[in-house]
């Protein structure tokens, strides 16, 4: 009887110990599990549980990257927004990607002018000749009034007053010369006649003459800065040194950069059968972005430097460029031939043309 109840109370104590340790068991797991991600189907549970250590750690990497995040689009935002706000917004928007610092507006610089269809289909001088020469004797837009007509003849009786400028309030000239803000290059070879300079510089205008003939690198005189430079379709090379002890030359975008200057009201140049090339340097860099008129002089009795191919090609070329000058928002209001130079068109009599033409563009989109 005594033995019967031991063993009864033994049985009993193992019993609730077996509960205890079941009950202890149970909970520990299922407060795991609630803490664990839910495994998938393909995995086993001990894997889970392995893993659960990395995809902590892993989380707070996230966490903290995704946070770093934030910041950066926040400052980028900042940025962004500055940009937007800007005063030149506008003028960024209608313009491809910047080229240079002090010349946002760029256009993406290009390696080739796009040629014109040919004049006929075959391809005569004649005919190439007869386009280009009726494109740049028929003015594309009105102006009025013109000045630079009077200054010539004021400083030279006789002059017919060849180098002009549009004054005509649709455009900018005139608001920038009331605002005395207006500033004007003018390059040339030994030039005598300044008289549109110095009306210019009378007027109010920062004009800047350049001339690589000069003995000094600047000077100021008549109310006008002379700087010993000329303009060029590249810059010089530092391993080749200059033959003559006064030459320098640079690209245009170059000098502004150096001059620190964002635009330039009018450019004017007479670059003696250099024009050419310049002018091309001119559309592929998107430079004439930053120019309001253009006056440039036109030498006709030969190709011109660096230009190659037969008469009919190098016309061709001469008219594409004036082309691409057109649909950069270049309008000719003014042109004029001087009686006095023979009648040569690449060495030849064609349609009595003249061997030099000055003409002058406004920019109709121009807004500085």
């Amino acid at each position: 009887m005594g033995r019967e109840r031991l063993t009864l109370g033994l049985l009993l104590r193992l019993g609730i110990l077996l509960t205890t340790v079941y009950v202890c068991v149970h909970v520990y797991l299922d407060t795991s599990w609630r803490r664990a991600p839910a495994p998938l189907a393909f995995e086993h549970p001990i894997q889970s549980r392995q893993n659960l250590g990395q995809q902590s750690r892993t989380k707070r990497v996230s966490a903290e990257t995704e946070e770093q995040d934030r910041s950066i689009k926040r400052r980028i935002s900042y940025v962004r927004t500055l940009k937007k706000d800007g005063p030149a917004k506008k003028r960024d928007e209608n313009r491809e990607a910047p080229s240079s610092p002090l010349h946002p507006h760029r256009k993406t610089p290009r390696w080739h002018i796009d040629l014109e269809p040919w004049a006929s289909e075959s391809h005569s001088l004649e005919e190439e000749a007869k386009r280009f020469l009726s494109y740049i004797t028929t003015p594309q837009v009105s102006c009025s009034p013109l000045a630079g007509e009077e200054a010539a003849q004021e400083g030279s009786k006789g002059t017919t007053g060849a180098w002009v400028v549009c004054l005509d309030p649709k455009y900018s000239l005139a608001h920038r010369i009331q605002s005395k803000h207006c500033r004007i290059y003018s390059f040339g070879l030994g030039v005598d006649d300044r008289s549109l300079e110095r009306f210019l510089a009378r007027s109010g205008c920062e004009v800047h003459c350049f001339d690589p003939s000069l003995k000094q690198p600047h000077l100021q005189q008549a109310e006008m800065w002379l700087h010993r430079l000329s303009v060029d379709w590249r810059d010089p090379s530092p391993a080749i040194v200059a033959q003559r002890q006064y030459a320098n030359t640079k690209k245009l975008a170059t000098i502004l950069n150096d001059f620190g200057h964002r635009q330039v009201d009018v450019l004017k140049a007479d670059m003696e059968s250099a024009e050419w090339k310049i002018l091309e340097n001119l559309l592929l860099e998107g430079v004439l972005d930053s120019v309001g008129q253009l006056l440039l002089e036109l030498h006709l009795h030969w190709a011109g430097f660096e230009v190659a191919g037969d008469d009919p090609s190098v016309v061709r070329y001469w008219f594409s460029l004036l082309k691409e000058l057109e649909r950069n928002n270049f309008r000719l209001f003014h042109v004029q031939n001087d009686p006095a130079k023979p009648h040569l068109f690449l060495h030849k009599n064609v349609l009595n043309a003249s061997s030099a033409y000055t003409l002058s563009w406004v920019n109709t989109q121009w807004k500085p």
